[in-house]
């Protein structure tokens, strides 16, 4: 019990007790460790302030009157109410509709980059694994696993054909999630023109194509603290797209 109580959980369904208000729901865990009532209420205050709910408007609720993702939200909150080393999250964000999902998905991905958490999280989406994972399990029938290994090396050499069929198609495609602009030749003139769409080095190859799709554009200037430094062209990144595809075929 003392071990489980040292785990954060988030489920699927969210799991919230419904004839308890969001503060209750959250207090749950710090209640059973005997924590006094001002340090509980703190806690709970700030963590809703954490995953993005004003603790003066949504303390009080009830689960009924909170939308899906806000309910995941407490959910979350919950789970790192009494600051435990490890979560486990079990399919959170299924249950939620797909923009609702990827929202959290970004949330999630934010908030970590504070929080420095150890998570296990449970998912049957692949790409969703590839979006949040730093290492991935693959596991096969039985639970034995297939692969375990970063999204980039599992993506450029699934283990198997089972892996491989998990995967899906488009590998070379999701490849670009983990390429960095500033990794193509940017020696192109950069459109300084306020009105030009600009995307900043750091950024994923991936996300630069879907910016250039989405407005069809076909280039886009390339900035680095705010600066131009060049230009990057649909041209480049879909010949890197083709480039891992053979590589991946010849594997």
């Amino acid at each position: 019990m003392q071990l489980r109580r040292k785990i954060g959980y988030v489920i699927q369904q969210v799991g919230l007790i419904p004839h308890l208000s969001i503060a209750q729901n959250v207090a749950l865990v710090p209640k059973l460790l005997k924590w006094d009532k001002q340090r509980i209420k703190d806690r709970v205050d700030e963590m809703l302030t954490v995953v993005g709910l004003d603790p003066g408007e949504y303390r009080g609720r009830y689960p009924r009157q909170l939308s899906g993702g806000q309910q995941q939200r407490v959910g979350v909150a919950r789970a790192l109410a009494a600051d435990p080393p490890i979560m486990l999250m079990d399919e959170p964000f299924g249950a939620v509709d797909p923009i609702t999902r990827s929202r959290l998905q970004d949330e999630f991905l934010s908030l970590q980059q504070t929080l420095r958490k150890t998570i296990v999280f449970v998912t049957h989406d692949f790409d969703e694994a590839l979006k949040l994972g730093d290492r991935i399990a693959v596991l096969r029938e039985g639970s034995h696993i297939a692969q375990y290994d970063t999204p980039e090396r599992i993506l450029a050499a699934p283990a198997d054909d089972f892996v491989e069929g998990f995967i899906g198609a488009g590998a070379a495609l999701k490849r670009l999630h983990f390429e960095r602009v500033d990794s193509l030749d940017l020696g192109g003139e950069p459109d300084v023109r306020p009105s030009h769409d600009t995307v900043d080095v750091s950024s994923s190859l991936h996300a630069a194509l879907d910016l250039m799709v989405g407005k069809g554009l076909g280039s886009l200037t390339v900035a680095r603290d705010g600066r131009p430094v060049g230009a990057v062209r649909i041209e480049d990144i879909l010949s890197r797209v083709h480039s891992a595809g053979d590589q991946v075929g010849a594997g």
